[in-house]
């Protein structure tokens, strides 16, 4: 560990921590995460830290923005954006990669650039691809900076379904039916000899675990681009909506049973879980889906009705899963409660939903754990926490 790491200058130690909230980012889940940083803005505690609030847009650009949550919110059912809360789109916001360098640098054209002072850890609280996926956390870990959440592996696990899934196999945990088509396998359609080959081989998976299918982009999040597939007839389409997010698909057979959810935090002597939830069944909704999650705000059960013997399976499963990733700071892992009564793990989020009415606080808030000291927790651990090999 480098010597930035492992101490704190004087002035570092004579002010407050500054804190980097960034959000937004090159995803299809950017307004989720405006809304998300619009909650951590609001719960930071200003007596113990200084913020300072990052946007990313739309097409990558850094911007510096309102500190305002209130206008961070869904309005009208519509998702806010970086760039309805930037100060300005001309300007743009550097961070050095200098380890030894920790400023935050201002700039815009034809102007001085402006030193908005040093940053002691970055709370990204982007979804999706370009910031929950490792790629973040690499320009992170350059810089050495401090941040909240999952390292660069676990980022990447966590956000690439098959490579999930395998690494849960490997781990000796339950995960369901699934078959992966990737891009080259498509690139043509249904109609090139790959197409053909592809579209066999899920037919082949139908014909063994079923119809329905659900066929999702492999790393994607908040349920975008996600179809239930009743028969061959929707199949192309539901590839094209899924593609629209992401080139690779991950095709999944019909889990009958319970969708149970569980959080974990990192505490001073480890990963813990808190109470599970359930998510009941949708009627207005085919399943779970983006608008039911965000926009109608479908109501989890916490804790979910399980026996005591459920309760300490599904969380004991949700800290293996957490483990088995490398993850740190805090991961939701969804779980299906099968007719037969086995768990199978369904995915993990290493940055989930976060607003206060989201299931991953809700459930910490159920298990004693109140939004505000939920994100302190989460800082204090990412302080806690060098940058480098660990």
């Amino acid at each position: 560990m480098s010597s930035e790491n492992s101490s704190q200058s004087p002035e570092r130690q004579a002010r407050k921590p500054r804190v980097a909230v960034v959000f937004g980012g090159r995803s299809s889940e950017h307004g989720i995460s405006v809304v998300t940083a619009g909650a951590v803005l609001r719960a930071i505690d200003r007596t113990k830290y200084d913020v300072l609030p990052i946007g990313i847009t739309a097409d990558g650009r850094w911007a510096l923005t309102a500190d305002d949550p209130g206008r961070m919110a869904i309005t009208d059912r519509v998702l806010p954006s970086v760039e309805s809360v930037a100060e300005s789109l001309d300007g743009g916001v550097v961070l050095s990669v200098d380890p030894a360098n920790r400023e935050v640098v201002y700039s815009e054209p034809g102007s001085v650039p402006k030193v908005l002072g040093e940053v002691d850890v970055v709370f990204p609280v982007l979804h999706g691809p370009y910031g929950e996926d490792g790629t973040l956390q690499g320009l992170l870990e350059l810089s050495g900076v401090p941040y909240v959440g999952a390292g660069v592996l676990a980022s990447a696990v966590g956000q690439d379904k098959e490579y999930m899934k395998r690494v849960f196999t490997s781990f000796g945990l339950p995960v369901g039916p699934y078959v992966v088509i990737r891009p080259r396998e498509w690139e043509q359609g249904p109609e090139g000899a790959r197409g053909a080959a592809a579209r066999k081989k899920i037919v082949d998976f139908a014909a063994e675990h079923g119809w329905p299918l659900f066929v999702k982009p492999a790393r994607a999040g908040s349920s975008m681009g996600i179809t239930k597939v009743d028969d061959l007839s929707g199949l192309d389409d539901a590839i094209a909506e899924a593609q629209r997010h992401d080139p690779k698909i991950l095709v999944e057979s019909l889990l009958r049973g319970r969708e149970i959810e569980c959080g974990v935090l990192e505490f001073e002597d480890g990963p813990r879980a808190s109470v599970p939830a359930e998510i009941p069944p949708v009627t207005a909704h085919d399943f779970y889906d983006f608008e039911a999650k965000y926009i109608d705000s479908a109501a989890g059960l916490v804790p979910a009705p399980l026996t005591e013997e459920q309760t300490a399976e599904v969380r004991r499963l949700a800290v293996a899963a957490f483990e088995a990733a490398s993850c740190e700071g805090l991961v939701r892992a969804d779980f299906f409660l099968t007719e037969d009564g086995g768990f199978v793990i369904n995915e993990i989020n290493t940055m989930p939903g976060f607003t206060p009415i989201s299931m991953y606080p809700r459930m910490w808030q159920e298990t004693g754990v109140g939004y505000p000291e939920l994100v302190d927790l989460l800082i204090q651990a990412a302080l806690r926490r060098p940058t480098g090999l660990r």
